[in-house]
């Protein structure tokens, strides 16, 4: 099903002052970074982009967090890039290769350096480069209501921020196509149907408060073992078996010299919770 009314880029800007365009938080060991342009679907800017990829790096360098959520506000994920930002950028390849690799690239490579779990909570659009970056988190959550797109191409433009790559790991070269050729849009039942999201929920609040009762399971676990974990899915992607196994010896070996895994068999043999010291 296609959504006429969503545009792929994002929205033009708003009148009158920004209010604070992007929310970080930490509480109770999970990191929240919120997109704050309501107004325009959480359309982003470039110098929200800088305050993105500083929140990821701000919570991978925090011991106290142990999961991130990156959500939006007013009842939308991301509407894209705000169009301001693209009329605003001079019309030379250069530039408008620049204004992805050093500008709307940032985040993604900053998601790169995230050893810690990163969750998206998808209420509303999440359309162009905004479910782009949807499909970087290492899950996505989301309500039945929300429309998802890779909408590029009927503005004729390609995925700019790693659709192509990311989107055909999820759902499979065909279905990838479908969805990126056709810039059709999918709800959230849908889209977990097709292995899009992990999980769809009734309503947001009811999205919020399960995205956040889960991160809150992860974040009880031990962060070393979760580090580790998740570094071996992603590299073993790119591995044979044999390499893999070899890979997994050696993290089984490194886990096990821990503080941490001390505690979890105490604490699993004692019946209560553990408590982790990250090292």
């Amino acid at each position: 099903m296609s959504d006429e009314n969503t545009s792929p880029a994002g929205a033009g800007a708003p009148d009158g002052p920004e209010p604070d365009e992007l929310i970080y938080v930490v509480e109770d060991a999970i990191a929240t970074i919120t997109l704050n342009r309501p107004q325009v679907r959480n359309a982003f800017t470039l110098t929200m982009i800088d305050r993105w990829a500083d929140a990821l790096r701000a919570a991978e360098a925090d011991p106290q967090v142990r999961v991130v959520v990156v959500t939006g506000a007013g009842g939308a994920f991301c509407s894209g890039i705000d169009l301001a930002v693209l009329s605003g950028i001079e019309p030379t390849p250069i530039a408008r290769r620049r204004m992805l690799t050093e500008g709307v690239h940032k985040v993604a490579r900053a998601v790169l350096d995230l050893s810690k779990p990163l969750i998206a909570a998808v209420s509303g659009v999440a359309v162009g480069a905004g479910l782009d970056m949807a499909l970087m988190c290492d899950m996505r959550f989301a309500a039945r209501s929300a429309r998802l797109s890779e909408g590029y191409i009927r503005i004729g433009l390609v995925p700019g921020d790693g659709g192509t790559y990311l989107l055909p790991r999820l759902v499979g070269p065909a279905k990838a196509l479908e969805l990126l050729l056709s810039g059709d849009t999918v709800d959230g039942v849908e889209a977990e149907r097709i292995g899009l999201v992990n999980r769809v929920y009734d309503d947001e609040a009811t999205l919020l408060a399960e995205t956040y009762a889960f991160a809150r399971r992860l974040a009880a676990m031990s962060p070393i073992s979760s580090a580790m974990i998740k570094k071996a899915v992603y590299q073993s992607q790119h591995l044979d078996l044999r390499t893999n196994l070899d890979l997994i010896a050696s993290h089984m070996a490194i886990v096990q010299s821990t503080e941490d895994y001390a505690e979890a068999r105490a604490a699993f043999g004692e019946r209560r919770a553990p408590t982790f010291v990250n090292r």
